[in-house]
């Protein structure tokens, strides 16, 4: 049975829809209306058919090559062409059918045409499902870094529907699964626990383990939004694990490590530096390491990634201030800090302990 999870923004509020089967409801939220279907090769061969078929006249499809490397500036430019060859107007709507890379790019496109169109989200991934579609976040990767141009730009609807889930590859679920974790370490001991008892359950993708984790990740989010739609402030505390883990995405190319692996290995790092500047209890770090690596994510350093390139590349991410890197901390299970600039000292410290041992073991 489905589920319904509000963003509260005023005008821009909107509903997150959650359950087996809920891309049924598409026709009938979005009669009347003409638009395009923006997808990945690979979603497409799973669900573009059956989403084109409820649509039905009016709409059209553009697909688009998956990985993380369509997320580029070129892409988009690209994106934005194909959809003014289809005459579509300020009316048009784009929907986004895919992981996250589709949304976030089918996102900053909709911003972008006739500076600002609709768009709805349709997360494929569970990546997308528990982070990406929520919260009006849109943008692309550059050269220099991970997810440096964008725009805030909130979608209509989202809708996760868990049957969806049923094809996607096992490191693409594990993948998902840092970011869920990530709000259990960050902002509920509570939910951390129930992943720890439902893990088994999570990784046979039994239907409503699936639903009620979705949902609750999706409420744990909705709820930060609201009150910190732009990332004024409090919204920053949903990045615990994503400073080290964007400068690993970006060391390794943007090929290789998936965004989550890369989150569950920064995690593994913040926890660290948690422990030693503020007192995060080691029994709840081994959990944490051990709660990842039930779900089949990496708990050590790349091997192949050497210090000044992870330095490098945390200094052009979007938490850097005034040449200082920081990072969202913990003092204990379920709660976080904003983000703190942490001494050059700490850092290479904190990489040498990782080096040696993974925190909490």
């Amino acid at each position: 049975m489905a589920c319904e999870v509000n963003i509260v923004l005023g005008e821009r509020s909107y509903p997150i829809w959650v359950g087996a089967g809920v891309l049924d409801r598409l026709p009938a939220a979005l009669q009347g209306l003409r638009g395009l279907v923006v997808t990945d090769a690979h979603v497409d061969a799973f669900h573009g058919a059956r989403v084109m078929a409820l649509l039905g006249e009016g709409w059209d499809k553009i697909v688009l090559p998956p990985g993380e490397s369509t997320k580029s500036a070129s892409r988009w430019a690209e994106l934005l062409e194909q959809i003014a060859a289809t005459r579509l107007d300020r009316n048009g709507v784009l929907v986004a059918l895919g992981g996250g890379v589709v949304g976030d790019l089918t996102g900053f496109a909709a911003a972008s045409y006739m500076r600002g169109i609709r768009f709805v989200q349709a997360p494929t991934s569970l990546l997308a499902m528990v982070d990406s579609s929520v919260g009006g976040k849109t943008g692309i990767n550059l050269g220099a870094g991970k997810n440096l141009a964008g725009a805030f730009h909130q979608p209509m609807a989202v809708w996760a529907d868990t049957d969806t889930l049923a094809t996607l590859p096992a490191r693409e679920f594990a993948a998902g699964m840092a970011e869920v974790v990530k709000y259990g370490v960050a902002l509920d001991a509570e939910f951390f626990g129930w992943l720890e008892q439902n893990a088994e359950a999570i990784r046979g993708r039994e239907p409503g383990a699936l639903e009620r984790l979705v949902a609750r990740g999706c409420q744990i989010k909705a709820d930060v939004v609201s009150k910190d739609e732009r990332e004024g402030g409090l919204r920053a505390v949903l990045n615990f694990g994503h400073t080290m883990g964007h400068a690993i995405e970006k060391a390794a190319g943007f090929s290789g490590v998936r965004h989550g692996e890369g989150v569950a290995m920064g995690m593994v790092f913040a926890l660290d530096l948690s422990a030693e500047l503020r007192g995060f209890p080691a029994p709840d770090a081994r959990r944490t390491v051990s709660l990842l690596r039930r779900f089949d994510l990496p708990v050590a350093p790349p091997p192949e990634l050497a210090w000044d390139g992870l330095r490098s590349a945390m200094g052009v991410d979007k938490k850097a201030a005034g040449g200082q890197v920081r990072f969202v901390l913990s003092a204990q299970l379920g709660q976080s800090d904003l983000p703190v600039a942490v001494p050059e000292a700490e850092l290479r410290a904190a990489w040498e302990r990782w080096c040696a041992h993974v925190v909490g073991e």
